[in-house]
Formats: structure tokens, C-alpha cells, sequence
């Protein structure tokens, strides 16, 4: 820790994986009440599904990329003072949106925007300013977030007719982008890593042109499957993605890691991406297959699962502790797994939809208070190796 710094804003992971543990329960929780008019919350499918967006996986996000580029570019972490401002942007925003029904509809795009606009020009700071010229395509994708959010609350305000649904799922699939740029980074060389410790000499097979092509087909399913979410090219494009990143992750050995379940839940998160577009080519398809089966692989599933995956391992790394989940970490991964399984398959229960989809928020809440539990101490503490 630097000296007048806090522990918590040491780091950016510090602050945001530990806020974005609670904030996983609460905005749950207010959602499924507001569906039972338990609260009186002025709360719509769009508003859930842009605060598990910007509110959850954003700042999940931004924890990761803020540590994470300080490895990339030598450079001194963000800390102090301009990550409080950072973190102050995120807590607006989050509030703008709880209140959109009863403030200006300017001034909620105004303070919901300025958290991704910042951390866009916080990294791109960090990364141009490193030189780190192979990560120059995450300050894109971001500058993409911040423009599609500014999109969705314009859409929401009838200024661009039915635009909010359209920007939400392109929302959606920028994000998975970035999961697939991650993913695909870690997964292979903490495996690999793992396995030369372990004495094993069969490590993942990491090549560019898998890379690239999962890139693309991400991008490409993505904007289809936007505009048209139930068509039979999307269904096509989209089962040529599921197979791609199937393969891809068919390399990484994973049943190797079947012994070390903190690696092994990042294999078992990245399975949620070909599942959940496999559902998507049933859809369009016109197999017995619900569009929001799909979407809820990909986020829920896939979104949901990296970003616990990830914070659970990267705060035990960065706080000098041994790479080792505890039970109830272990706990929390199963729990959020098998939620992930019955929010994709409640459609097929009929009348019990509605149960199975408590049951799903339930299980999702359950997952990240163990989180927050266990890695309260974690977060807010010093490291153990000084």
C-alpha cells in the first residue's frame, strides 16, 4: 500500500469486487421483489438487464482491467484519489438508475454514463501511456460500451425509436467480447502454468488462428443475432460459433484441472459461451428452444460465472495469499452453476416458470453473498506476503 492510500483503494479490484459482490444481491433481490410487487420499485425488464450490464459485469471490468494493466504496462497501479472518482462515477450511475422513474431522464443518461466514459479514458490512459499496443483493442470495446449505453438511454427516452432493446443486446455481445479476449488469455496460461507445476507435459494448445476466428465469430453472431435474434442466419452463424469456441476450449485441458477447483471453474464458465449459442441456433432454428434460454446462458451463465471465476482467483493473487478456493468459494461456484441451469431451463416448466425463476435469483444471490463473506477480509486487508 502506498503511503496516505486506504487498503481499499489500493487496487482497483480492492473497491470493485467487493461493492459488485453486494450489488449482485441487492439488484436481484429488488428485481424479483419488484416481479412479486413486494417493493414498489419502478423497475423494467431493460432496467435489470442494463444494471446486470453496466452495474455488474462493468464493474467487474474495470476491477480486473485497472489491476491487470498495471502487469501489462509496468506502470504504477491506479490508486488513491482518481479511483475513488471512478468508483464515485459507478455509485451515481447506479443510483440514477434505481431513480429513472422519478428523475429527469437527461440527468439519469448524464450520471449513468459517466462511470464507462471514465474507466474508457482511465485505461486508455494507462495503456497508451504504457505503449501496451496489443491491448489498444480493449480501450475500443469499451469506448463501444460508453457509446452503446449512451444509445440505450437515448433509445429509452423514444429519441431512438425501440433502439434500448437493440443497444441492450449489442450490449450483451460486446461484453461476451471481451469475455472471449480475457478468457482467452487466462484460462490457457493459468492452466499451463499449473500443469508444468504439477510435472504434467501435455499443457493447452493456445494458437492465433482459433483466437481470431472466435474473435470474429463473436463479433459477427453478435450484430446478427441483435438484428435478428430469431432467423435462420443467425441460427447458422451461430452454430458455427458454438463449434468454434467448443474447439477452442476443447485445447485448454480442462479435466486436467478437475483437482484444483479455482482453475477448473474457469473452464466450466467459458462452457456456458458455446452452450448458450447453441440455444441461440435452436432458436433460430425453430427448435424448442426460448430466445431467453439463450441469453441467459450467455450472461447468467457465462458473464455471471467468469466474473466470479475471475474475482475469486485475482483477489487471492493480488492479495499475496495461496491460489487456493475455499469450501465455500467452492460452494458459491456450484450454486451459481446449477442457478445458471434452471434460469435456462425454466421456460420448458410451463406454469412454474415464475418459481424457477426464484429459484435461479435465489441461487445467484446465494452465490455472491458467499463472496462477499468470504473475501470481505480479503479485499479490505493488506497482503500476507509483506
Amino acid at each position: 500500500m502506498t503511503k496516505n492510500v486506504p487498503v481499499i483503494l489500493s487496487y482497483a479490484f480492492r473497491p470493485f469486487f467487493l461493492l459488485n459482490g453486494l450489488f449482485a444481491v441487492l439488484i436481484v433481490f429488488a428485481w424479483v421483489a419488484s416481479l412479486h410487487g413486494i417493493i414498489p420499485l419502478l423497475l423494467t425488464p431493460l432496467w435489470h438487464s442494463h444494471e446486470m450490464l453496466i452495474g455488474f459485469a462493468m464493474a467487474a471490468v474495470a476491477g480486473f482491467s485497472l489491476t491487470a494493466v498495471a502487469n501489462w504496462t509496468g506502470r504504477p497501479a491506479l490508486k488513491g484519489t482518481p479511483l475513488a472518482l471512478l468508483l464515485a462515477s459507478w455509485l451515481v450511475g447506479r443510483m440514477a438508475m434505481l431513480l429513472s422513474g422519478w428523475i429527469p431522464p437527461s440527468l439519469v443518461l448524464l450520471l449513468d454514463c459517466l462511470f464507462p466514459v471514465l474507466l474508457c479514458v482511465l485505461l486508455g490512459r494507462e495503456i497508451i501511456g504504457g505503449r501496451s499496443r496489443r491491448n489498444y483493442p480493449l480501450i475500443l470495446i469499451i469506448a463501444i460500451v460508453a457509446m452503446l449505453n449512451i444509445l440505450y438511454h437515448l433509445g429509452n427516452q423514444q429519441l431512438i425509436e425501440g433502439g434500448e432493446r437493440l443497444y441492450i443486446y449489442l450490449l450483451i455481445h460486446t461484453i461476451l467480447l471481451l469475455v472471449t479476449i480475457i478468457a482467452g488469455r487466462i484460462v490457457p496460461g493459468f492452466t499451463g502454468n499449473w500443469l508444468r507445476k504439477q510435472g504434467i507435459d501435455r499443457l493447452p494448445v493456445d494458437s492465433d488462428w482459433v483466437n481470431r476466428l472466435a474473435l470474429l465469430m463473436t463479433i459477427v453472431v453478435g450484430i446478427v443475432a441483435s438484428f435478428m435474434p430469431v432467423h435462420p442466419l443467425t441460427a447458422v452463424l451461430a452454430m458455427v460459433a458454438a463449434l468454434i469456441h467448443g474447439f477452442r476450449l476443447s485445447r485448454w485441458k480442462a479435466f486436467s484441472t478437475l483437482s484444483n477447483p479455482l482453475l477448473f471453474v474457469l473452464h466450466a464458465a467459458y462452457a456456458w459461451i458455446p452452450v448458450g449459442y447453441l440455444l441461440l441456433a435452436g432458436t433460430g432454428f425453430g427448435w424448442l428452444v426460448s430466445p431467453t434460454a439463450s441469453m441467459h446462458a450467455l450472461t447468467m451463465g457465462a458473464i455471471g460465472s467468469i466474473i466470479l471465476a475471475v474475482t475469486t482467483r485475482v483477489a487471492l493473487g493480488h492479495t499475496g495469499r495461496p491460489l487456493h478456493a475455499a469450501r465455500a468459494t467452492v460452494t458459491a461456484y456450484w450454486v451459481l452453476m446449477l442457478a445458471g441451469l434452471v434460469r435456462v431451463l425454466g421456460p420448458l416448466t410451463g406454469k412454474n416458470y415464475v418459481l424457477m425463476i426464484d429459484l435461479s435469483a435465489l441461487g445467484w444471490m446465494a452465490a455472491f453473498a458467499i463472496f462477499t463473506w468470504v473475501y470481505w477480509p480479503i479485499l479490505t486487508g493488506p497482503r500476507v506476503d509483506h
